[in-house]
């Protein structure tokens, strides 16, 4: 009987033990693999560029609500198309301003193909305002009336806006950044050094750069005042262009001043109309430049005949600000990095067809700013 006893418990001993070993093994096995690490995408699946997988089409895409069991290990990374913002503003035909449309009165087009609204709102928002005023020599005795407009512009702005000073010459000089304190933009605008070059591309990216990259603000502006060309930047028409043409950059607008050559006409010689002739030239081509810059953001650039015109010109800026459509869309269209997408929007007033200003395109890939809708 002792015996027995003896074998029943060296039998149960035994099985004991091997249950230990199976489950150490079990545990070596389990610490000697390495621990999941979170893959990257791929490069196919990286925003913008993203594809769905081949049994799912885009709508119909996996919420992120299945249990454990029906996903695939790792990180489920979805396509996110970003929101395109316009801001228009709807003239008819005698240039009043159309006021009271609705979503139905408009169409979106980008690269041809009409794309669906995602948003539309007529309330004012608000706005991160950049004024960049030209600092070269011949501003000096235009600058009282200038400031005097720009600060008119500011009067006008709601306490939500913010607004940025940069005074330009052979450089740009951020000589106030976002404030809504009207005391220290008017000091900023007096802070006058009148350096003799124009570096008007340079001063533009710069500030469109500083929009970008610190406005928590989506509808951003700019409004530049200068007297003429650029002859100091880097940078080239085109560099500032396609700066300005980035998803949601900022609406332009311009007042180009007229400069005073200060000859006498009567001294004019052949050799000196030539001159004239030549600087005719290329003002009619900065005009252009400016105009181009303007437009194509879906702001406006006005060339006053004289500096009284400025005030009123600063109330018509003001004015546009504040009575324009915000209309957003997600773009059907196929993007890749730095491709140009074409933008054309259509306005109605039942049969007819209204004017509208604003941007013209942009680069996809480049937003280069956090956005807030």
């Amino acid at each position: 009987m002792f015996g027995r006893r003896v074998g029943e418990a060296f039998s149960a001993m035994s099985r004991f033990l091997v249950c230990l070993l199976i489950l150490a093994g079990a545990s070596w096995a389990q610490s000697s693999s390495p621990s999941p690490v979170p893959s990257s995408p791929p490069a196919s699946q990286a925003p913008g560029v993203a594809q769905p997988p081949s049994d799912q089409s885009p709508g119909n895409q996996s919420s992120g609500d299945q249990s454990p069991g029906d996903q695939s290990p790792g990180f489920v990374f979805k396509k996110e198309v970003e929101e395109v913002v316009l801001h228009a503003t709807v003239v008819d035909a005698q240039n009043h301003l159309a006021v009271g449309l609705a979503r139905n009165n408009f169409e979106v087009y980008e690269d041809e193909k009409q794309q669906e609204l995602t948003s539309f709102r007529r309330e004012q928002v608000p706005v991160a305002l950049g004024i960049l005023i030209d600092n070269s020599g011949s501003m000096l005795p235009k600058r009282a009336k200038v400031n005097e407009a720009a600060l008119q512009l500011v009067d006008a702005s709601q306490q939500e806006d913010r607004v940025f000073v940069v005074n330009f010459g052979d450089g740009a000089f951020l000589d106030q950044d976002y404030t809504p304190d009207v005391g220290k933009l008017r000091a900023a605008l007096q802070r006058v050094e009148t350096r003799g070059s124009t570096a008007l591309y340079d001063a533009v990216i710069a500030a469109a750069d500083h929009l970008n990259q610190t406005s928590p603000l989506q509808k951003r502006i700019l409004l530049v005042v200068t007297d003429g060309r650029d002859n100091a930047s880097e940078a080239t028409f085109q560099d500032a262009l396609h700066r300005l043409q980035s998803k949601n950059g900022p609406v332009v607008y311009v007042i180009a001043l007229e400069q005073s050559d200060g000859r006498d006409s009567d001294r004019r010689t052949s050799d000196h109309r030539n001159d004239e002739h030549r600087n005719n030239e290329r003002r009619d081509d900065n005009r252009q430049s400016l105009r181009t810059l303007a437009e194509q953001t879906g702001g406006t650039a006005f060339f006053p005949s004289s500096l009284d015109e400025v005030q009123s010109i600063a109330s018509t800026i003001s004015r546009d600000i504040r009575s324009q459509y915000v209309i957003g869309y997600r773009s059907s269209n196929p993007h890749t990095p730095g491709s140009y997408h074409s933008i054309q929007v259509r306005a109605f007033d039942g049969s007819n067809q209204l004017r509208v200003a604003t941007r013209t395109g942009y680069y996809s890939g480049n937003t280069g700013s956090p956005e807030s809708h």
